[in-house]
C-alpha cells in the first residue's frame, strides 16, 4: 500500500503541473510477477486505493523545472 502511494509531480513555473504514479507502476509489476496469484484482485484494488489516497496527500517526489 506504501508503494501504490508514491508519485512524482513534476513542475514548471509553478502553474503546469504532470503527476506520475510511479509506485502504482512499480506495484503492478510486482503483482504480475508474483507466486500466489489467488488474492491478485485485491492487491490491484490496494494499489488503487494507494494511488488515488497518495494523489491527495501531500507527500512525494516534487521536482521544479525552471
Amino acid at each position: 500500500m506504501i508503494l501504490g502511494s508514491i508519485w512524482v509531480k513534476v513542475t514548471k513555473n509553478d502553474v503546469n503541473q504532470l503527476p506520475i504514479p510511479v509506485g502504482f507502476v512499480i506495484g503492478i509489476i510486482f503483482t504480475v510477477h508474483e507466486h500466489f496469484k489467488i488474492d491478485r484482485k485485491i492487491e490491484y484494488a490496494v494499489l488503487l486505493v494507494a494511488m488515488l489516497i497518495g494523489f491527495w496527500a501531500p507527500f512525494g517526489l516534487y521536482i521544479a523545472v525552471h
